[in-house]
């Protein structure tokens, strides 16, 4: 039977098992609910069978692990091979303390680490400034200077351990200071490993932790592009984010989209500045989010690769195979993290770590049970851990590459997401780009808007949060919550104060002085390439709130405009 009469036959017994079977059962027994969505809202039909899939495109459309369009994976043998990195983001406190958390960490079998910095830092304040009152140290480790940065990766040997920093703003200068202990340790540039995640565009749409004005924000992110392709190959120079794109509320669907169109903004700035595409694009990483709907999470990341694959072969014509890999970090939900009966939060996390392994992640981070409260304590971080060793070790599915793959739900899922989100970068383009797009507000309101329409049901109660709006209990039971050392920041500020004392200042004015000539300068990614400035500033002992001054002073702050 060809399979043009195989897909009439199915479309009739299709038909016959509605009337027959179904329809009987509905008529005695209504469903649960009228319709069925996930959590962005999309519809999931009832049932899924071969007619939901597009005949003879197994080739073109899933193909084999480790080739194009990398559907199934960017390599052959996936966790077969090897295991993703387990990588806990964690940074608390001072730098002392994170420290010992990290050697706790890898103690435990983490494979990799990953930087969470607090608030100043992020947003380019050292801890005695002002600004920095009341939040040194909360929302991530306080670092100042190259001094704080040392004392970090004190005894953790950086040439045999990958490091992710979650900073966008900021990032070069804690890159810069990051590289500086890499060569205090005796590192080679050529062995330094790592991601910076780097991605301003997102702090645009979502995050809202910019400083700068969008221009001179994307330059600075192509400068370290630009530095890193040149100088440090084994080093991801920036991880397009839509982690926190999602955890503003946007759907799957958004999240895909904009974050992909941000990659392509950066893409289109580093051809600009004179690379190769295939010279820089196999550097280039992704971050996304883990939420609660299992399915959705899985097809997201299966079509972000695919649709990446075909962006960077059919668009900016990129000739490596490794060019069109989409290689990515994922994180299980924060905002699906609830504050009542927060031993709840350990399966949704267990649900949303097993939907980025199944959808095939490179790398993945895992809640904490009590970050609805706080930083996650020691236990809370130890489970987390756990939690990805059970499914690496315990569970099975990393016996076999992408065994999801047929699933006529999933691949239909797959299709439709990819599809949706390529419309949604094809609106983006006509408007000009995503940085046109952004100043028009054309994300943020579509985010607002999702966001909106999810609270809604929410409280409507269409969407069940266990312990939430349904199963709720009169008390929660306590949990211990990591609290931060108030007196963090006047020790801080004696640390600068020393520091500022001993150090040599006239080469830090020098140095300084440079950085602000190649802010000013014409030849952005020529010789005012800011990189080397900032990295011999931080060297000097500039601190990061007087690096980050002098390109305020330079290019002047962001000021966010309402979006109607």
């Amino acid at each position: 039977m060809d399979e043009r009469k195989a897909r009439e036959r199915l479309r009739a017994e299709a038909a016959r098992w509605e009337e027959e079977t179904l329809k009987p059962l509905l008529e005695k027994a209504p469903e649960r609910a009228k319709e069925f969505s996930t959590v962005s809202h999309k519809p999931v039909e009832r049932l899924y069978t071969p007619l939901d899939l597009p005949p003879g495109r197994y080739l073109e459309d899933l193909g084999f692990p480790g080739e194009y369009p990398f559907t199934r994976g960017i390599h052959p043998t996936m966790y077969r091979g090897k295991l993703w990195t387990m990588r806990q983001y964690s940074g608390f406190g001072s730098a002392a303390e994170t420290n010992q958390r990290y050697k706790y960490l890898l103690s435990q079998g983490q494979t990799g680490l990953s930087v969470a910095f607090d608030l100043p830092t992020l947003m380019g304040y050292d801890s005695d400034h002002p600004m920095a009152a009341g939040e040194v140290g909360k929302c991530g480790v306080a670092i100042d200077s190259l001094e704080e940065m040392a004392a970090l990766f004190d005894g953790i040997a950086l040439g045999k351990i990958t490091t992710s920093m979650t900073i966008s703003s900021t990032a070069a200068v804690t890159w810069a200071m990051y590289i500086a202990v890499c060569e205090r340790q005796g590192v080679p540039y050529d062995q330094i490993g790592g991601t910076l995640q780097n991605d301003v565009l997102k702090e645009f749409i979502a995050q809202k932790e910019f400083i700068f004005p969008l221009k001179p924000s994307v330059r600075l992110v192509t400068d370290t592009i630009v530095f890193g392709t040149r100088f440090l190959p084994k080093w991801n120079t920036i991880s397009i984010s839509g982690y926190h794109i999602r955890e503003a509320g946007a759907t799957a669907v958004q999240e895909l989209a904009f974050t992909l169109a941000d990659g392509i903004t950066y893409v289109e700035d580093a051809i600009r500045a004179g690379l190769e595409v295939d010279a820089f694009a196999p550097r280039l990483s992704f971050f996304f989010d883990l939420h609660n709907d299992f399915f959705e999470e899985v097809a997201k990341l299966r079509a972000a690769r695919r649709l990446w694959a075909r962006i960077m072969r059919e668009r900016f014509k990129a000739k490596h195979p490794r060019s069109w890999m989409l290689r990515t970090h994922a994180q299980t939900a924060g905002v699906s993290l609830t504050a009542q009966q927060p031993y709840n939060n350990i399966a949704r996390v267990a649900i949303q770590a097993l939907a980025g392994v199944l959808g095939g992640t490179q790398s993945l981070h895992t809640n904490g049970m009590d970050e609805a409260y706080a930083l996650p304590t020691q236990e809370a971080v130890t489970i987390a851990l756990r939690t990805q060793q059970i499914i690496a070790h315990e569970s099975g599915v990393t016996h076999t590459v992408d065994p999801l793959a047929g699933s006529y739900y999933v691949e239909r899922l797959t299709t439709e997401m990819e599809e949706a989100a390529a419309d949604y970068i094809r609106r983006i383009d006509e408007l000009g780009g995503m940085p046109a797009a952004i100043e028009r507000g054309f994300p943020q309101k579509e985010i607002a808007d999702a966001a909106y329409r999810y609270q809604r049901a929410v409280e409507e109660g269409e969407k069940v949060i266990v312990g939430v709006n349904q199963f709720v209990t009169e008390e929660a039971r306590p949990i211990p919550i990591l609290h931060i050392d108030e007196t963090l920041r006047e020790e801080q500020t004696a640390k600068l104060a020393a520091l500022r004392e001993r150090r040599d200042n006239d080469k830090v004015r020098w140095a300084l002085d440079g950085l602000r000539q190649a802010a000013l300068g014409d030849d952005p990614f020529g010789k005012d390439l800011l990189m080397p400035h900032i990295l011999e500033s931080v060297k000097v002992y500039a601190t990061l709130g007087e690096i980050i001054g002098v390109l305020r002073e330079t290019w002047g702050e962001y000021v966010e405009q309402n979006i109607i």
